[in-house]
């Protein structure tokens, strides 16, 4: 069992690249240090992808995360930074990822980034009855 983070993401394939769906992980316990002060930061990540060709490994992504933790690093520019790191692993159709960040002097900061493959479009909602 690895007992180190590591920068890489690992990859598998998607087992279904014929159809569009969305893989959502919750991931509770991201942490990395505040640039200025050098104090933890607590957030919770909220990863959403539509997968193309390639899906992500979750025992990669999670020593990925843990790589963040003795960083110091503004929340707008770790969140852009790994879903860049996703997007450019996994090249899908659609990610989102939305950071919510503990409160820290009395703000709660959220972080929503978007990336899109060109052309590609979503379904349509269906509502059901």
């Amino acid at each position: 069992m690895p007992s180190q983070p590591s920068t890489e993401l690992e990859t598998f394939p998607n087992p279904a690249p014929e159809r569009d769906y969305t893989i959502r992980m919750q991931i509770p316990e991201f942490t990395c240090l505040c640039p200025k002060t050098g104090q933890p930061d607590f957030a919770s990540l909220e990863l959403e992808y539509v997968a193309d060709r390639l899906c992500v490994e979750l025992k990669s992504l999670k020593l990925y995360i843990w790589s963040f933790r003795d960083r110091g690093t503004f929340h707008e520019a770790v969140t852009n930074e790994i879903a860049d790191h996703i997007a450019r692993a996994t090249l899908p159709r659609f990610l989102r990822l939305t950071a919510k960040f503990n409160v820290r002097g009395g703000i709660y900061t959220t972080v929503v980034v978007e990336r899109r493959k060109p052309g590609w479009e979503a379904a349509p909602a269906v509502t059901l009855p």
